[in-house]
């Protein structure tokens, strides 16, 4: 497993992050507002490479266009595209636009031939209104038309970000889910041993009973964080193979990091299911010697979890996909949460031992 997420990577989705924020965070809108009528005002002075008037009334022609334009734009994207087009009106959408097209040529060609037309300086022959409002539609069209499509890019952007934040919220429910569903599982074996330790030997019971409050403590201040440190994990981890220890004089155990930082931070329990499945199937009922060994080994990007623990009797020639029940089904569904293809997980038994294997991004 290799980490693809290079430098260009990072500056790419920050850059493109940035890009979307500015295209919807209303803290942007007057910019982006300015930055609009000053691309139409210079599309609309570079548009004509003649002039059809005397100089201040050509300024004056040019003003009116433009202030037409903005006009039609704003009235499209405030109230034409929310009230038709988001709607899916689409055929209602053109009419009302066609008619106002319309409107609003006749309107402009009232004002060119009352104020204007006295003061052209280039001859043309008579024209129809129809020929204006037809002419007008062409002109006018196109801005509308981006206008739209910039108010439908951000409608996309908009609804893709509701709903990948919606996902994030029914994914973190479900991890939660889940890892209250291990934590539960996990006291109520260990109540169990209590039960059976009081009767045995009291005052190794009253031992565990203390050892339980580590684990309510962290249960109540660490497990309910996104993301704990190793030290923590492996102070708990440690605290569970103890109490296990106290209840089995056969059983030893060992937990050797190879990694001198023990900050590195990671989703709580993310081990517990594999420790626990790993000392209940230790267990000799014979007897005999039992153990389970704990490696950690982590580098800059990931961080390598093994587990091995003893089995004995008929439990080498079951298949480890019989072994485990919901505890590892819930642990498998919260790690494809949680790395989703990023992390490999694999187990092997031979006839004295099972091996876990945990691979995870760091």
């Amino acid at each position: 497993m290799k980490d693809n997420f290079s430098a260009d990577d990072t500056l790419k989705a920050f850059q493109n992050k940035k890009l979307i924020s500015f295209l919807i965070d209303g803290r942007y809108r007057y910019v982006r507002h300015a930055i609009m009528l000053l691309s139409l005002l210079l599309i609309l002075s570079n548009a004509k490479s003649t002039s059809d008037y005397s100089d201040r009334y050509e300024q004056y022609s040019l003003l009116v266009y433009y202030l037409v334009i903005v006009f039609l734009v704003y009235i499209n994207i405030y109230l034409l595209v929310p009230m038709f087009f988001f709607k899916g009106m689409y055929i209602a959408y053109l009419t009302v636009l066609m008619v106002l097209l319309a409107l609003v040529m006749s309107v402009m060609f009232s004002v060119i031939e009352q104020y204007f037309e006295p003061h052209r300086i280039l001859e043309r022959h008579p024209i129809s209104l129809t020929r204006v409002i037809v002419s007008g539609v062409v002109f006018f069209v196109p801005f509308i038309m981006v206008s739209t499509t910039i108010k439908l890019v951000q409608r996309w952007i908009k609804d893709n970000e509701r709903i990948s934040e919606l996902k994030n919220i029914t994914l973190r429910m479900e991890l939660n889910g889940l890892k209250n569903q291990i934590n539960p599982h996990f006291l109520f074996n260990m109540l169990n041993n209590v039960n059976t330790l009081v009767k045995v030997n009291p005052q190794k019971a009253s031992l565990v009973i203390l050892k339980l409050s580590d684990f309510l403590r962290y249960q109540l201040y660490d497990n309910d964080e996104e993301y704990t440190n190793l030290s923590a994990e492996l102070d708990f981890l440690s605290n569970f193979l103890n109490l296990e220890k106290i209840r089995r004089d056969d059983f030893t155990f060992d937990i050797d990091v190879s990694h001198g930082d023990r900050t590195i931070l990671l989703p709580p329990n993310l081990f517990t299911t594999f420790v626990e499945n790993a000392v209940k199937h230790s267990a000799d009922v014979t007897g005999g010697h039992s153990y389970v060994h704990l490696l950690i080994v982590a580098d800059e990007h990931r961080l390598h979890f093994r587990c091995i623990n003893s089995i004995v009797g008929n439990e080498g020639l079951q298949p480890p996909s019989i072994r485990g029940g919901m505890g590892l089904a819930n642990i498998k569904r919260r790690l494809q949460l949680l790395y989703a293809h990023n992390y490999h997980l694999t187990s092997e038994t031979s006839a004295k031992e099972h091996i876990v294997n945990l691979i995870i991004p760091i």
